[in-house]
């Protein structure tokens, strides 16, 4: 073979990849690859969109991330990204300043992220690659945004994502529009180090934890997650007593900020708890402020309950420079995020707590947060303290509303 020739069999994806890594026959619009770490998830990506390219059926492309920072170390820059990949003829530039891949074909792709999903309004495009879905910080947005962008051509989407048990995930799964394709790490275990099979595949194998990461399972809760979905129940509130509106504020609005979770809860004449509404979201403090006054105008709630530690007296003055004579009533975690919910979770095992709708973002919330979790639960903390409120703290006062 001549060095000319072996160069390009070194580059050219097609001649080598895996059946199961090239892009699957048929009027598809989403290709979900659902997979195990190391399976070459990046790798599938990044060629189909090269391949897009090449072929000249790719001219608006969006590649979404969950932050910059994954955006150029994984999608763009990274050992399967695309400055790495295919022959150096047909290698794109990329100006980072704008957010920006160029290639000589004349297509361009534009980097968007999971913390701002509304960038993907206005914009349309032909091809588009999401990585690491399971991991976004606004999934359902995100992903609805960007389908609503696929207007040119006949698009297509390809996601590549180990699976987090997600609301969102299995509504792709489950669309007549998706083509999914399953891998565990072992089907690269030729192109991955022994270290990596001995030291980190090797511990987990056999575990929750390994079915959903070497394997690529789509678990329905996430292992140690105190709630489970079978736990959700849905029926219309009766005559409600009392209902108030909690806050978890952010202390921040930046981009990569936890939002502020906004709860709206009631206790009925039954003496069960419920679920009003959601109206949860990342935005400045006078935002979040207007918003929860008004969830308690709409609903009627008798009282703002807010978390106090961050903030101490903001959080009052920021709800009062709204509105002057709403009733607020401070709260202060005095206990960790575990020992305050798990009352809770255990008001929901008793057939307690029901939700007056569908709120995909808190459940998905509530099924992956574990007390191991780093992240701050807003919608959780914010639920926790509206029910904490109605059904365990008040309870005196809440029988006498009963009377």
């Amino acid at each position: 073979m001549k060095p000319q020739q072996a160069e390009k069999l070194l580059h050219d994806w097609r001649f080598w990849a895996r059946p199961n890594q090239l892009p699957p026959p048929g009027d598809w619009l989403v290709w979900l690859i659902q997979a195990g770490r190391g399976y070459g998830k990046t790798r599938s990506g990044a060629e189909y969109i090269r391949e897009r390219v090449r072929t000249k059926q790719a001219g608006r492309i969006a590649l979404i991330a969950r932050d910059p920072a994954d955006a150029r170390d994984i999608m763009i820059e990274g050992e399967s990204g695309l400055l790495n990949i295919g022959y150096p003829s047909e290698r794109p530039q990329y100006e980072p300043s704008k957010r920006r891949v160029t290639w000589r074909t004349g297509a361009i792709a534009t980097v968007y992220t999971s913390y701002e999903p509304d960038q993907l309004r206005g914009p349309q495009f032909d091809t588009a690659w999401g990585d690491e879905l399971g991991s976004w910080k606004y999934p359902r947005e995100t992903y609805e945004n960007l389908s609503l962008a696929m207007r040119l051509g006949a698009p297509k989407v390809i996601l590549t994502t180990t699976p987090k048990p997600l609301k969102i995930l299995q509504e792709i799964i489950d669309s007549p529009h998706t083509v999914l394709t399953r891998g565990n790490t072992y089907d690269n275990r030729a192109n991955l180090p022994r270290v990596f099979y001995d030291q980190i595949v090797n511990r987990y194998a056999g575990t929750s934890l390994g079915r959903q990461e070497i394997y690529g399972e789509l678990l329905t809760e996430l292992p140690g997650a105190l709630w489970k979905r079978s736990l959700f129940v849905r029926k219309p509130a009766p005559e409600l007593v009392r209902v108030v509106v909690a806050i978890d504020p952010a202390t921040t609005s930046s981009e990569d900020s936890a939002e502020t979770g906004i709860l709206v809860g009631g206790i009925g004449i039954d003496g069960n708890g419920y679920v009003l509404a959601d109206r949860s979201l990342r935005t400045t403090p006078d935002s979040w402020a207007r918003r929860a006054i008004q969830a308690y105008g709409d609903y009627k709630c008798d009282r703002i309950i807010a978390e106090a530690n961050n903030g101490g007296e903001m959080v009052s003055l920021t709800l009062r420079t709204v509105d002057k004579h709403v009733p607020i009533k401070l709260v202060h975690a005095s206990r960790g995020k575990q020992a305050r919910a798990e009352p809770v979770v255990a008001l929901y095992e008793q057939g307690r707590i029901f939700h007056c709708g569908i709120f995909p973002d808190l459940e998905d919330q509530l099924c992956t947060w574990t007390p191991e979790d780093g992240a701050s639960p807003d919608r959780m903390d914010a639920l926790v303290w509206a029910l904490t409120e109605l059904m365990l703290e008040s309870r005196e006062k809440n029988l006498r509303f009963l009377e």
